[in-house]
């Protein structure tokens, strides 16, 4: 015990050797002896006669065994901790619930306390807890800390824990919660903890919510904590009625008029930063809801159906009560503001954006004197918020609203690009760009064009904060011309022949590559801004730029060499790290050329690209550059796209790159970048890539098996299946049963235990719309044949399951799920004929076709009538029809 101590007092040694060395020590004591480790841990942290800092590392190093942000690593600490003996279970829990009051703030153990219920109370385990920490705080013996933690421990616990498992425990939770946070309550520190826990606990309030008798006394009890006079109460008390306004906006008119308007309209005007900006986000999420509100009403009035909720239009009835206050607010801006900081000026501009996408035309009228009084106001504060006013309503009103405004806006807002104050000559950049985003027709007109683009070339040439906007609406005319030129006409690759901007095109690219060479450009982000603009200007060039974009790929090989070249000389971990980002960077802009270049010109500089990118990754490999790694992966890959099966040349010198990116398990984005390799390659080379399969598929499988590997990149691994399937056709026979042993596997890990938990819906749709792409592959790779239908025959049922479970999915998928389960039904049907047509009439399938067909993506549309095409060619064959 005294060594632990000793150790544990190391671990905020401010010596890093010593620190590192007691972490080393206490990580392998916890591997090797685990019992014994959290049972020594927990002693320490209960004893109130030990140094409060050592009780605090001891706390801290307990909740490190219990908690993991990697899903995969939380369940080995989860089986760890649950086969621990009862009995030393018990004795942790009860020394920890022990602890409570009787330490220093925070309190550690209200923080272990939470770790271990969110691995039993999911196991109907500890059931009590809850009702003890509600003892605690509704107990007047109880003291002031005691209190406080307990509600401490009730805030983490309803922060981590699934809503579904809390449900049950509501209302003593909320008994606790609404003692803590009555007026009379005397600690402000007990106040503030029942309001934070009140906003961790909404989720899996509804039921309480839908009783009007529990919604009133949570309201009046959150009203109430708004005007504490403890700034971080009422901080957190607006906190809850913005996220109550979101989860709970269709109980809220009874409130609003006499409650919420009137103390979120005082927030707003609160002179501390917190509590306005608080004020501002209330109504910037009433505009998201009413938002969503439209949205979801359009769609059901499209199906025929009664929307379940509908907008009260609050946005809307408070609008001229609340512009003013934003506006005013905008003109609150600091020069020096860090672009990172969010203030509540940057917070009313958001808010003024989500009121003209609610409102629509109903904004400009009471917005509009504002924008007029101060466009050319001697005050830079009131200038540059008028700016920001104007830039911030051009979503939303009518086309032809939006049209009036601007034509009368446009010059003068240009001549506000040479305005003596950089934030007006900052905002009118990002301003001219939303202009060019909302009104492409307007700002493609040669007469504006004459005045725009010199002043543009001349502010790309100001300090990077305002170069930097420049370049974003650069990148958003380039766009709008691309987009007009279209319009008129395309060749039969879809590309215009020219556009408005051709004859400055060039110009245009050579100004932005300077640019990047500026020895300012990596303030403010310019660099990054002018190559994303670059690669726009590639992406979006009409054929007769192509020229120009062929001059662009050597000047980007030039750069990529020199980097090459410097790299030794340099000494410093930040030039070095400079240097990956600048790399990465020109990986990046290769690829928006390389996607752009005719394939008969690929071959000719197909060489010098190769062995520049071969010569990065050799560089980077170990060496802290996954970054820059995957970059050049990536445009790998756009290389094997233009190229095909020409890229065999390279594969000798590229597969051990390959290889060692697909065994990167850990780097997640890497490994994934190399998966999409694999199925670049596939699509090249077809069942040239045979050769190499098996080692391909050995390290695909190792992905598989390996528990670090992140869910993420095992998903991905199933889809590339369906790849390599299409790739070999009946050469996939050889690797037929291992990939569908881990399909099988998959279909019944992508199960729903938690509708509420958005983290695993995204990961079992995207599983699910993985496994449907893997088998729809592998059915038209080796359905062409008897052999190979005899092959797949065993299979089918689990197919079919899997396209059941997508049907039948609640809540509902995703589009592409959908349009990927439909596909897998199209293929089966090709494919089998008519001994397919009993499961293509049963309920499931059809109720999924006709969804597709009713879906606004068009892919799912064109997949459900091809299925239905499908289906009554077999009838026709089979003679029913």
């Amino acid at each position: 015990m005294t060594e632990l101590l000793q150790i544990l007092e190391r671990t905020i040694s401010q010596n890093p050797a010593d620190q590192q060395q007691a972490l080393d020590f206490l990580r392998q004591a916890c591997e090797t002896h685990y019992p014994e480790f959290v049972r020594e841990l927990v002693t320490v942290l209960s004893n109130v006669n030990s140094v409060p800092y050592v009780r605090q590392a001891a706390g801290l190093q307990l909740k490190n065994t219990l908690v993991a942000k990697e899903a995969e690593l939380y369940d080995v600490y989860k089986k760890r901790w649950l086969s621990l003996h009862i009995d030393i279970r018990s004795y942790v829990k009860e020394c920890v619930l022990k602890t409570l009051g009787t330490e220093a703030r925070p309190s550690t153990a209200a923080q272990c306390l939470a770790a271990i219920s969110c691995i039993e109370l999911p196991d109907n385990q500890w059931p009590e807890l809850i009702d003890t920490l509600m003892a605690n705080v509704t107990n007047a013996a109880s003291s002031e800390m005691l209190k406080e933690s307990s509600l401490e421990t009730l805030g983490y616990i309803c922060q981590d824990m699934p809503p579904t498992v809390m449900e049950s425990k509501a209302n003593a939770i909320l008994t606790a919660i609404v003692q803590g946070m009555r007026v009379d309550e005397q600690s402000m520190h007990v106040r503030l903890a029942a309001t934070t826990a009140l906003l961790n606990s909404l989720e899996f309030t509804r039921n309480n919510f839908e009783n009007e008798t529990e919604r009133n006394i949570i309201m009046e009890v959150t009203c109430s904590a708004t005007v504490c006079p403890d700034t971080a109460v009422k901080v957190v008390a607006l906190q809850c009625l913005v996220k109550i306004m979101s989860l709970y906006y269709q109980f809220m008119e009874p409130y609003m008029n006499r409650a919420l308007f009137p103390i979120t309209l005082h927030a707003m005007k609160d002179e501390n930063d917190e509590v306005a900006m608080q004020g501002i986000e209330f109504w910037s999420n009433v505009c998201e809801e009413e938002l969503n509100l439209a949205v979801e009403t359009e769609e059901a009035e499209e199906q025929g159906q009664t929307p379940i909720h509908v907008s009260k239009h609050y946005a809307k009835g408070a609008l001229q009560h609340i512009l003013p206050i934003l506006t005013e607010t905008l003109a609150k801006q600091d020069e020096s503001d860090d672009d990172d900081e969010w203030t509540p000026a940057k917070a009313a501009g958001i808010c003024v954006m989500f009121l003209a996408q609610c409102c629509g035309d109903a904004i400009v009228d009471p917005i509009l004197p504002f924008i007029t009084k101060h466009f050319g106001d001697p005050n830079w504060h009131f200038r540059e918020a008028a700016i920001m006013a104007f830039g911030s309503i051009l979503e939303g009103p009518s086309k032809a609203t939006l049209l009036r405004l601007v034509e009368q806006a446009i010059n003068p807002l240009i001549v506000t690009l040479t305005d003596s104050n950089l934030a007006v000559k900052d905002t009118a950049a990002w301003s001219i760009g939303r202009v060019c985003d909302t009104c492409e027709d307007l700002v493609t007109k040669e007469e504006i064009l004459n005045v725009l683009l010199p002043a543009l070339s001349v502010a790309l040439q100001d300090q990077p904060r305002v170069a930097t906007n420049v370049c974003w609406a650069i990148s958003s005319l380039v766009k709008a011309a691309y987009k007009v030129a279209t319009e008129q006409g395309t060749d039969g690759f879809g590309q215009p022949q020219s556009f408005i901007l051709s004859g400055v095109y060039e110009s245009m690219v050579s100004e932005l590559i300077k640019t990047t060479d500026r020895p300012d450009a990596s303030t403010s982000n310019l660099r990054i801004a002018a190559y994303e603009t670059l690669m726009e200007l590639i992406k979006n060039s009409p054929v007769d730029c192509y020229p120009v974009v062929q001059r662009t790929t050597l000047t980007i090989l030039s750069k990529l060499e020199s980097l090459l070249n410097i790299e030794d000389a340099l000494i410093s971990s930040a030039d070095r790290q400079q240097l990956r980002d600048l790399q990465s960077q020109l990986c990046a802009t290769l690829q928006s050329v390389l996607h752009k270049l005719r394939k008969e010109d690929a071959p000719l500089i197909s060489d010098s690209i190769m062995n520049g990118l071969l010569q990065i990754m050799n560089r980077c490999f170990g060496k802290d550059g996954g970054g820059v790694i995957q970059e050049a992966l990536m445009a790998v890959s756009s290389l094997i796209d233009v190229l095909g099966a020409d890229f065999e040349k390279y594969m000798e010198q590229f597969r051990p790159f390959l290889f060692a990116a697909l065994g990167s398990h850990e780097e997640t984005q890497l490994c994934i970048t190399a998966i999409g390799v694999v199925s670049d390659l596939c699509r090249a080379f077809e069942s040239r890539i045979f050769p190499i399969m098996d080692e391909l598929m050995a390290k695909l499988l190792d992905i598989l098996q390996d528990a670090k590997a992140s869910r993420t990149v095992k998903a991905h691994v199933l889809n590339v299946f369906g790849d390599i399937a299409l790739g070999l056709n009946q050469l996939y026979a050889r690797y037929l049963e291992s990939s569908m042993r881990w399909l099988r596997d998959a279909i019944e890990a992508a199960q729903i235990t938690n509708p509420e938990d958005y983290e695993q819906l995204e990961y079992v749709e995207t599983l699910r719309e993985n496994c449907c792409a893997a088998f729809a592959g592998i059915v038209q790779a080796l359905g062409s044949s008897p052999d190979g239908l005899r092959m797949i025959e065993p299979y089918v049922n689990t197919m079919m399951q899997l396209i059941v479970l997508v049907s039948t999915s609640n809540p509902p998928a995703q589009d592409g799920v959908y349009s990927a389960a439909c596909a897998l039904v199209g293929d089966l049907i090709h494919a089998f004929g008519v001994a397919f047509l009993p499961f293509a009439e049963s309920e499931p399938v059809v109720n999924l076709v006709q969804r597709c067909r009713r879906s606004k993506a068009n892919k799912a549309k064109t997949v459900a009538n091809w299925v239905n095409r499908e289906t009554a060619r077999v009838k026709r064959q089979a003679g029913q029809a």
